[in-house]
């Protein structure tokens, strides 16, 4: 597993992640979708390996 997600982008993932992640915990109900794409986002940058950038042929790094 090639990295492809570079240091802007993954801070970027990040701090999207963390606001997506209060959003999701503030306000309940349906929010828990952005919840779950916060989780994702803060994985895939912990990993700097996004499996949407392989068949897109997009690096980042």
């Amino acid at each position: 597993m090639e990295k492809n997600v570079g240091n802007i982008d993954r801070a970027i993932r990040i701090i999207l992640g963390v606001v997506l992640l209060f959003l999701a915990y503030k306000n309940g109900g349906a929010w828990w979708v952005l919840g779950i794409l916060g989780i994702v986002l803060i994985i895939t940058a912990l990993l700097r390996f996004c499996i949407l950038y392989v068949p897109l042929g997009i690096k980042t790094k």
